[in-house]
């Protein structure tokens, strides 16, 4: 399999690719819409085409480039089924494979961070969206988030996973790239193996964490699959500019 891992400075977003190289087909986890262009360079570079768009979730920090890339290339959107998105064209499920060539997601749902929050194993990698950070979690405050289903949720299908199952989140915001399941049991400060509910829940409930500075356009856009909206400030334009528009990270 064709693997990279693509980062997103601003809003700190990994996007993956995963290619197969029988078939050339290719799949984008998390594209971000100002992202776009350099992930279709290397989508090109690597001489493979686009067959899916996957979300793990409704992201409320950045747009997602699931139906510019559905306009330009023909790609199909997938988006997990429990988000009821009408521009949709694969709703995936718990126990329903997503197979592209030789690659297969297997979906698990991991509600916590948002209700349809979904991560996918993939082989020896899991991409935990912001279910499970790299020592850290997404926070539980909006979206119909729940500490508690996010406790059960990394601790009962994430830390599940083999040991030596590699780690691959939506962010990080401290310049680390990967983890695996063994490490986040270990060290993970927040939902590692030594941490009880009522300890996890005193953790999230003390964050106090900034209101998001892009959520309200942010998801919005994403329940239509990736519209940027006309009345965007100007000091939040940035999150809709193409990387050709804007200085590469």
């Amino acid at each position: 399999m064709i693997f990279r891992q693509l980062f997103e400075p601003l809003s700190s977003t990994f996007t993956y690719l995963l290619g197969c190289e029988e078939t050339g087909q290719a799949v984008l986890i998390d594209p971000v819409i100002v992202s776009m262009d350099r992930d279709l360079a290397e989508l090109s570079r690597l001489g493979l085409s686009l067959a899916y768009s996957v979300e793990t979730h409704i992201h409320a920090d950045h747009i997602t480039a699931a139906l510019e890339l559905k306009k330009q290339v023909g790609s199909k959107i997938a988006v997990p089924a429990f988000d009821r998105l009408s521009c949709t064209d694969f709703g995936i499920e718990e126990g329903k494979s997503l197979q592209v060539g030789g690659i297969a997601l297997q979906p698990l749902h991991t509600p916590g961070h948002t209700d349809g929050h979904f991560a996918y194993q993939c082989g020896n990698r899991v991409f935990t969206g912001d279910a499970l950070l790299i020592e850290g979690c997404g926070r539980t405050d909006f979206q119909n988030g729940d500490m508690d289903a996010l406790y059960k949720s990394v601790k009962e299908k994430l830390f599940s996973l083999p040991d030596d199952c590699l780690v691959y989140p939506a962010h990080d915001y401290n310049d680390r790239r990967v983890s695996s399941i063994a490490q986040e049991k270990k060290r993970n400060p927040r939902l590692g193996t030594h941490r009880t509910l009522e300890e996890f829940r005193e953790i999230m409930a003390s964050l106090k964490l900034p209101y998001p500075t892009f959520m309200d356009y942010a998801v919005p856009g994403n329940r239509q699959c990736g519209v940027c909206p006309d009345d965007l400030p100007e000091n939040l334009q940035k999150y809709c500019r193409h990387m050709t528009d804007s200085p590469q990270g």
